[in-house]
């Protein structure tokens, strides 16, 4: 335990979260592509289960230098990554791979990489910096308008592609807003005004002639919600969802066992969108237990980094990180359960990926290079004193 310690730093929970994720998705995974390797890759149905281990060690290996790369880098490069990733938004509306009437990927020295999952993991490190800058100022309308200003420009690119993506943004920004102290009625008045530009989206798309949007994603969003209102006819939206709950009722408590899952040869995307269903079907109630719990404990652990830190960068950090992915895990399984429209969001570690896996590894790795740096803070405030910490604030801060 010791020498693990040594070469896995950081909180032991989170690393244990870490792995545990990707040993259920790397047998999930196995079991939901073995007919499509079968069909697709000419009979060698490992196909896809020795790519998404090589994504999962690529990840680890990723997590494993992020976390041990100094702390202040984050914070002084991460207005650099953030508009990185902005850039790379953009360039994906001209240039990227139209796949199911989105362009959601990018072609860049031979991979495809989905921007929205870097911008996630950035815009989540530079709200923290700047948070944390300005806590003196948060009552400043000023403040609070340049921090909106910035999550806008990221979503404004990823709404039209990827409008689910969109959404776990702005929520996950609103809630570190919350978090960092500004002012409740800015929060407020973000909140109305969300309300109010949703209610005048759903009439807006609930109206419109959708044979005039056919090479858009507004026919799929409209589907998607009268689905899930049970308006609609029948959809692909509708047939997911009812092939996801049959997963999902007919695993039981115990579950039908690794790779007898029957609902994997009749739902669209069951390796991503739908893997907690497969899950549920095969591993039963206890397998879906474990993974809610994951995510549950997730959360906890980075609250108990919050409540060690003495500074609110690394705080809000790790809090926004763990709110972002927890949430993104929750909507996904929600969706396959039926408590919410099919929104097309992946499984943390667990679903099918390339992109996903390495941005989820660098945040999770952002996360334990925090608790490993709190850790040794903590050690140089016993021999040093407190002064050293608000040194390292002041330089967080520049």
């Amino acid at each position: 335990m010791n020498t693990f310690r040594k070469i896995f730093k950081g909180d032991p929970f989170i690393w244990g979260i870490v792995f545990l994720l990707s040993a259920i998705g790397v047998l999930a995974v196995y079991s939901s592509t073995g007919n499509l390797a079968y069909s697709k890759q000419e009979g060698n149905t490992e196909f896809y289960l020795l790519r998404h281990l090589g994504f999962i060690v690529v990840g680890l290996f990723v997590m494993y230098v992020v976390h041990n790369i100094p702390f202040k880098f984050y914070s002084r490069s991460s207005i650099y990554l953030l508009w990185l990733s902005i850039g790379l938004l953009f360039a994906t509306l001209f240039v990227g791979y139209n796949i199911n009437n989105a362009q959601r990927v990018i072609p860049i020295f031979g991979f495809t990489i989905q921007p929205s999952d870097m911008a996630k993991v950035f815009l989540v490190i530079f709200l923290a910096k700047y948070l944390s800058k300005k806590q003196q100022e948060v009552d400043n309308f000023q403040v609070f308008i340049r921090l909106l200003g910035m999550i806008v420009i990221v979503i404004i690119p990823i709404i039209p592609e990827n409008l689910s993506t969109a959404l776990v943004v702005m929520t996950t920004s609103t809630l570190l807003m919350v978090i960092g102290r500004i002012k409740t009625k800015f929060i407020l008045g973000l909140l109305g005004t969300g309300v109010l530009l949703a209610a005048m989206f759903y009439l807006l798309l609930m109206n419109l002639d959708m044979n005039k949007y056919q090479h858009t994603r507004m026919p799929t969003w409209k589907k998607r919600i009268e689905t899930y209102m049970g308006t609609g006819e029948n959809t692909d939206s509708n047939y997911q969802q009812v092939q996801s709950q049959i997963a999902v009722a007919t695993g039981g408590f115990w579950g039908k066992g690794p790779g007898n899952s029957t609902q994997r040869n009749y739902l669209p995307h069951p390796y991503s969108d739908f893997i907690f269903a497969i899950i549920v079907e095969e591993y039963g109630l206890l397998g879906g237990l474990l993974l809610i719990s994951a995510f549950i404990l997730l959360i906890l652990r980075a609250l108990k980094v919050v409540l060690e830190s003495q500074r609110s960068f690394p705080a809000l950090v790790v809090l926004g990180i763990a709110v972002s992915t927890s949430f993104q895990a929750f909507v996904h399984m929600g969706v396959s359960v039926g408590k919410l429209p099919v929104t097309g969001l992946t499984l943390p570690l667990v679903s099918m990926g390339g992109t996903s896996i390495i941005f989820n590894s660098i945040a999770f790795g952002v996360m334990l290079g925090v608790s490993r740096h709190i850790q040794e803070e903590k050690l140089k405030a016993s021999t040093t004193g407190v002064g050293s910490i608000q040194k390292d604030e002041e330089e967080d801060n520049k």
